[in-house]
């Protein structure tokens, strides 16, 4: 099985509180695994998947399907059962080696939660990386540190909905005609976005400032950010229209020294070798209770 893979991921330790309701949609993906439907109301659900002699049921696997959303019902479901089977492998050994126990009264935590906590602290070993490691990664990643690339952007929105066909053929059009007339007198633009601009930047000539990735609409952030300085030759398209685009200054992001990420590159490295290490810690708990049903889960979800 692929308990280590699941390891490397990061697989939150989900305490699952058994009071708390299905949702609809988990409801609807109560299914075994061999594709045969959901479970008749009044019946058992169906167990498949064991840690030693431990039955996890689909009934069980369908409520933790909640806390992980994903492309499909499938793909859910085994993050949802690598999340209760590494739960299930914390907890045996939290039980043999008697950690619930020692837990003060009044904590916040439930004794599993605390009890699962205090393993891992002391399992697993916080390894803060030296500074020569952190500067090593650095020098091999300098790309990674640089401040944001900055663009200046004025715009003229020519409005239509997504679903108006005959409103966005229209719109394209309309920008296209701007723009043939401001390849031949550039100054028109700020008279143009007033008259023509379906965005309030129009009071300002179109004027969007200075942007960095992520602060416009998504498909209107990644075509800006390829346009070299002047006026777009093309109108870009959103989900809000056509724009005219001028693009008035490009500013490269400067790379940011060593001391200024330091700290990040420590929180980085630190937390690969715990889960490296965590993967390693479940792999030997695997060993001792031996996880039966998670291969074909992940089979169906990687087919």
């Amino acid at each position: 099985m692929t308990l280590g893979k699941a390891g490397a991921r990061g697989i939150p330790l989900t305490i699952i509180d058994s009071a708390k309701p299905v949702t609809q949609e988990a409801h609807e993906h109560r299914h075994d695994s061999k594709g045969e439907g959901p479970r008749t109301l009044g019946q058992p659900a169906p167990c498949y998947l064991f840690v030693a002699e431990q039955a996890i049921s689909e009934a069980e696997i369908a409520q933790e399907m909640q806390h992980h959303r994903a492309p499909t019902s499938a793909h859910s479901r085994a993050a949802a059962a690598r999340a209760l089977v590494v739960r299930e492998l914390l907890r045996r050994e939290v039980q043999r080696l008697g950690l619930a126990d020692q837990m003060p009264a009044g904590s916040q935590e439930t004794a599993e939660e605390a009890g699962i906590r205090v393993l891992l602290e002391r399992e697993i070993e916080d390894r803060v990386p030296a500074e020569e490691d952190c500067r090593r990664y650095y020098e091999q990643n300098r790309q990674l540190f640089r401040a944001p690339d900055l663009i200046r952007v004025r715009h003229i929105l020519l409005g239509a909905a997504a679903d108006d066909v005959t409103g966005r053929i229209r719109a394209r059009t309309e920008a296209e005609r701007l723009i043939a007339e401001l390849k031949v007198n550039p100054v028109l633009f700020a008279d143009f976005a007033m008259r023509h601009s379906d965005c309030p930047s129009k009071t300002q000539g179109g004027e969007l400032g200075w942007l960095q990735r992520g602060q416009a609409t998504p498909e209107f952030d990644r075509q800006v950010f390829r346009l070299r300085e002047g006026l777009a030759a093309f109108p870009v398209e959103s989900r809000w229209g056509y724009h005219v685009v001028s693009v008035d200054g490009i500013r490269p992001g400067a790379e940011q020294a060593f001391d200024a990420v330091r700290e990040r590159i420590s929180d980085y490295l630190e937390l690969q070798v715990r889960q490296r290490e965590l993967q390693r810690y479940l792999l030997g708990l695997q060993e001792r209770y031996p996880v039966r049903g998670l291969d074909a889960i992940e089979a169906l979800a990687s087919a």
